[in-house]
């Protein structure tokens, strides 16, 4: 697989590109494979494909778009035991893992594919009849990240295809392969131009945002990265919708049953290397059971194996990539400068790779950085709370929105709760669970729009309300 070439798909065609560039495996941190490096003109070349193919896609009844959808998963499918080996090798999660991202990218589009594109009559009275209907919007950008490559991909390519739009897709430049050897396994499978796919270096992702020839970016990834997209899409009013960070906060009640709930609570923390946007990033437990939780916390923690995706039973691989991880190394050295105390890890791991070791800490001050900053790695700050309405304020004091967790047996309770935290979703007694046929999305600065749901459609949508004035009557 190391000499393995990596082809962009434009037009439905192979496109080597000009210019490549490395792609590490953060197991080690040494480059095994070099990815197209995609440049402007490649870059108009496959815009240009997509507004060509636009008008024939567009009048593609749906029922046929819905049976291309079933087919690309079909393909995903038959062909997951090589991607998700090769996911695994360029992003570095557990092989387990690297098989439900991929899969669940299947799913994401067999699911999208079930969704309606409605149409609502406001008015039909004996003077006038008025129906809403929903088109697509033209080209979209697809611009996915580095952590959840494929079902992410996926949360877009199914409701942006299913209503028509073409797509041009553009993985994370740390994790473009298993998303070009997709592109690649997709030709002929829809119609030439309709899905490029397009790979590149830090540059390629203003190129596509200010690209006069796109309708609409939709986006996942960081806060700070997404502020540049809507600036640069600001300038055509291209369409956005921006799904960004969280410091997302679990809310531990009293009365839970701590044995029982501790290894669910370090996963909603810890699953993929703690590199999930509504990932766990500030755990508030209630006094009561503070101390007894976090004793059966770090127990568990230390029978988890953190090694290289690709070996047996490894729970949790490395940081993806060697900028995430100098920022994670930076944030516990920083708890560290300021004395707060670990309760596991806070070590360097003496191993290649970007490995960071499990760590937790043991309540530090709410204004510590590790509080106040979505730390995207295997770092936990387990912070102590009094009551109800403490914890709720603590919980919003975030420029963040995305996701909270409440953990309880009073689940009356827990619903009214959720009523008052400012987080797109709310999980009770779980974490972490999306579906495609509900929406998601965030408030504050984790985001614009939503993806997923009926919802999830629309936003790569137009509306058109057409008012008829009936003839009148004798």
């Amino acid at each position: 697989m190391a000499n393995q070439t990596y082809t962009m798909t434009i037009n439905g065609k192979a496109v080597a590109g000009g210019e490549t560039f490395g792609v590490e495996n953060p197991a080690t941190g040494q480059v095994f494979a070099q990815a197209p490096d995609c440049s402007k003109a490649e870059l108009d070349a496959a815009v240009a494909s997509a507004r060509a193919a636009f008008p024939a896609w567009k009048a593609t009844p749906i029922a046929k778009r819905r049976e291309l959808l079933n087919a690309m998963a079909g393909v995903i499918m038959q062909n997951l035991p090589e991607l998700s080996r090769l996911l695994t090798r360029e992003q570095g999660k557990p092989h387990p893992d690297a098989e439900g991202d991929v899969g669940g990218g299947a799913f994401w589009l067999m699911e999208s594919a079930k969704h309606e594109i409605p149409e609502h009559v406001s008015e039909d009275s004996a003077e006038r009849h008025a129906v809403t209907r929903y088109g697509p919007i033209g080209v979209v950008a697809a611009i996915v990240p580095w952590n959840f490559p494929i079902i992410l991909a996926a949360f877009k390519l199914g409701p942006a295809l299913l209503a028509g739009n073409t797509v041009v897709l553009k993985p994370a430049p740390t994790t473009p392969l298993t998303t070009l050897r997709i592109g690649e396994l997709l030709r002929g499978v829809l119609p030439d131009g309709v899905l490029n796919v397009v790979s590149g270096s830090d540059r390629l992702g203003p190129w596509l945002t200010a690209h006069p020839g796109i309708d609409k970016v939709s986006f996942t990834g960081s806060t700070q990265t997404g502020k540049k997209v809507m600036e640069s899409a600001a300038h055509s009013l291209k369409r956005v919708t921006l799904e960004l960070g969280g410091n997302d906060p679990a809310i531990v009640m009293p009365d839970v049953d701590v044995k029982k709930v501790a290894e669910d609570l370090f996963w909603a923390a810890f699953r993929n290397t703690g590199q999930i946007c509504i990932a766990t990033k500030r755990m508030y437990i209630h006094k009561d059971v503070y101390e007894p939780l976090k004793a059966a916390i770090v127990e568990y923690a230390a029978t988890v194996k953190v090694g290289d995706g690709a070996e047996q039973g490894t729970q949790i691989g490395p940081i993806q990539n060697s900028a995430q991880y100098k920022r994670v190394l930076e944030l516990i050295q920083d708890a560290k400068d300021n004395g707060y105390k670990f309760l596991i890890g806070g070590d360097e791991a003496k191993v290649p790779g970007y490995f960071v070791p499990i760590t937790i800490l043991d309540n530090p001050p709410e204004n510590a950085r590790i509080v106040q900053e979505e730390q995207f790695g295997p770092v936990l700050p387990l912070l102590k709370f009094d009551n109800l309405d403490e914890v709720v304020g603590r919980a919003n004091d975030s420029e963040y929105g995305l996701g909270a967790s409440i953990w309880t047996s009073d689940i009356e309770r827990a619903q009214d709760i959720a009523t008052r935290l400012q987080a797109g979703t709310v999980w009770i007694n779980e974490s972490q669970h999306l579906s495609p046929h509900a929406a998601f999305g965030g408030f504050k600065q984790s985001g614009i729009g939503v993806e997923g749901g009926p919802e999830g459609v629309l936003e790569f949508c137009q509306a058109q309300t057409v008012f008829t004035r009936k003839p009148a009557t004798a």
